[in-house]
């Protein structure tokens, strides 16, 4: 029955192949076309192209940020002018009351000028005139820059009040079929049947089904990458940017994406960019046409890093660990950014301000956080919180151990050099602790007592309520593959997930139990949403095609997610937990006279709970309502749970 349920996840349903089929075999985790090669390393010249590399709109001249905005926290800011020979002419600004030129960089490339502007704090908005003109004064370009009014009252932010819903737009809802192929671009057609191929998801999708989002209660959205990714293989996934200024054409256009954040604000949902500052795609304009010798880090040979994010805090660490660990490439085709560039990190901290400025969204997530330069880092968190000081930001902390983990938010009391301003993590360390209280049988250290372990360490962070929790993502199996599609465990998962501290995420499909696993980095989970594809066979957005089991689920979830909203005890509530026993393991968040109990039974044999067993817990006389069934509990007698139930207990 449940396998029949969810046949909707093979990627052959309606499978809509767009490109030409001559390039495809028979294995759904092709990842070239047939007849192209993967990318070669080598070491890269910045000596400057003969012609420079068109914008995506095919200009031949690039201003970077286009733009720029007054009543700013930090009163200085630096373009970008990439042109033929740049580098030789000389800026001549005309006078702008409130304005100065700083300073003027000119690196190894004829082919970039970079240009430092100082406001004073009462300048006004207006168009900047910058003459570009030769040694003899002839004008050869005129840009005329615009200096914005800076958006005020903008509501921005990522709390534990908010329940954060991951959404890889290739995989969806195809809104737009029209810009599934754009000419041009190094990558044509989708395919359906291919993990690693593009399958035409994109922005207006997304905002087609913002009110299934809100129906289910999400509070916030995160997308993986949308920016440009113009790479010849694997461009689905948004991970290579080409270009930090361009919403990839294929997910939509820069106002669809303004637009997007405004519907979503409508409905009570956040928009969360991701970002990536470690790496870029080898076909971005400023990898082909390298400003320095220094942009990138490059080697003899090509180098992968090891992946090892505990040398940057080992007091004993080798020094050349360290550098593998920050320097070393991801993959050949992801040339690895050295971020002690000063105009590099510049322009990376500015196009993060620019699309908050930009857009109205309301944070970010900062992709292979442990990987750039620890310093950068943490001036990017520091600049950017100092223009927006309610942003939501939380970093990718792929690592094992709280230890590690926490060293990345904790500042000088866990021997960092500096603070790393970092507000939370993705928090791998409860993501292991979930998974082995709901696969293993309790011991002394494993199964649930690890969940309890990991919690009882949440004193090395500055506040553990920012880091965000999970079940899943992008680049892990998916939940209920991992769980071996147990229905028990499925929901005891959920469970513990919305009644934990910090902010709860779950991967789209999983309101439903999608599938999948397999591949490097969980590819094998990235199936389609059903029905966001007009031929679809089924359409999961509506309740009518959904099966019994199915409705139910997204029932559950729904129950518990629409429930945190209105509940002060899970959305701001202390944590408060037992040392299990006999492998049941309670705890319970309070707040404004309100307290939800979970309990969760670590044993693959049933359990009893009693809670008078627990001091405190619940007393005589309070309303008790049990949260994952939606029914009332008369009483203080005892429960019995299943193997690795979970109850959420509503006391009031």
């Amino acid at each position: 029955m449940l396998r029949q349920s969810f046949l909707y996840i093979i990627l052959s349903i309606s499978a809509c192949t767009t490109a030409q089929t001559d390039i495809y075999n028979d294995d759904p985790m092709q990842k070239l076309p047939l007849g192209m090669e993967e990318s070669q390393y080598r070491l890269r010249s910045s000596e400057g192209l003969p012609q420079v590399v068109p914008s995506p709109t095919g200009e031949d001249f690039r201003v970077e940020p286009p733009n720029w905005w007054v009543d700013m926290a930090n009163l200085r800011f630096e373009i970008m002018i990439y042109h033929q020979g740049v580098k030789n002419l000389v800026a001549n600004v005309l006078e702008y009351p409130g304005l100065s030129l700083v300073d003027e960089a000119r690196l190894e490339n004829p082919n970039y000028l970079f240009l430092t502007f100082e406001m004073a704090p009462d300048i006004e908005p207006g168009t900047v005139t910058i003459e570009l003109r030769t040694t003899e004064w002839q004008v050869i370009k005129t840009i005329e820059y615009e200096l914005k009014a800076k958006p005020q009252n903008v509501e921005r932010g990522l709390t534990s009040k908010d329940f954060l819903y991951l959404i890889m737009p290739d995989r969806f809802a195809n809104g737009d079929r029209k810009n599934d192929s754009v000419n041009g671009m190094a990558q044509q057609g989708t395919n359906r049947e291919k993990f690693l191929f593009r399958h035409g998801g994109d922005l207006l999708g997304i905002m087609e089904h913002l009110d299934y989002l809100q129906e289910l209660g999400v509070t916030a959205i995160w997308l993986n990458p949308v920016l440009e990714n113009d790479q010849p293989y694997e461009s689905y996934h948004g991970y290579a940017v080409t270009d930090h200024y361009y919403i990839d054409r294929r997910f939509g256009s820069n106002e669809q994406y303004r637009q997007l954040v405004a519907l979503a604000k409508e409905r009570g949902i956040k928009v969360i960019m991701d970002v990536i500052f470690n790496h870029v795609g080898d076909h971005h304009f400023f990898i082909q046409d390298l400003p320095s010798e220094d942009w990138i880090h490059q080697w003899p040979e090509f180098t992968k890093t090891t992946y090892r994010a505990t040398t940057l805090l080992d007091p004993h660490a080798a020094e050349y660990d360290r550098k593998l660990m920050t320097d070393g490439w991801f993959d050949h085709h992801m040339p690895d950014l050295n971020q002690l560039n000063t105009q590099l990190a510049n322009y990376l901290i500015q196009n993060s301000i620019w699309w908050t400025l930009y857009s109205g969204q309301a944070g970010f997530r900062i992709d292979t956080y442990a990987y750039p330069d620890p310093s950068f880092m943490a001036e990017w968190n520091k600049r950017l919180l100092a223009e927006f000081p309610d942003l939501g930001i939380f970093g990718e902390t792929w690592v094992h151990g709280p230890g590690v983990q926490s060293w990345f938010v904790g500042g000088g009391h866990l021997s960092q050099t500096y603070d790393s301003e970092l507000p939370g993590v993705t928090d791998f360390q409860l993501y292991y602790a979930i998974g082995e209280a709901l696969g293993q049988d309790p011991g002394w250290t494993n199964g649930v007592m690890r969940l309890y372990y990991t919690l009882a360490q949440d004193h090395l962070y500055k506040d553990p309520n920012h880091n965000v929790v999970f079940l899943d993502n992008h680049d892990l199996s998916r939940l209920f593959t991992s769980v071996g599609r147990d229905e028990t465990k499925y929901r005891s998962a959920l469970a513990l997930l919305m009644t934990l501290r910090g902010i709860p995420m779950v991967t789209y499909g999983t309101e439903f139990g999608f599938t999948g696993s397999g591949g490097g980095f969980g590819e094998g989970g990235r199936v389609d949403f059903p029905g966001g594809w007009r031929k679809d066979d089924r359409n999961l957005f509506k309740a009518e095609d959904r099966t019994e089991v199915e409705q139910s689920r997204f029932e559950y979830l729904q129950r518990l997610a629409q429930f945190r909203k209105g509940s002060p005890a899970l959305k701001n509530g202390t944590l408060t937990q037992f040392v299990p026993r006999d492998g049941l393991y309670v705890y319970y968040r309070e707040a404004e006279g309100q307290k939800v109990v979970t309990v969760f039974n670590g044993h693959s044999q049933p359990r009893e709970f009693n809670p008078i067993d627990f001091i405190g817990l619940i007393e005589e006389g309070d309303t008790i309502y049990d949260l994952t069934n939606g029914e009332v509990v008369e009483g203080l007698g005892g429960q019995t749970l299943a193997g690795k139930e979970a109850v959420v207990l509503v006391v009031e």
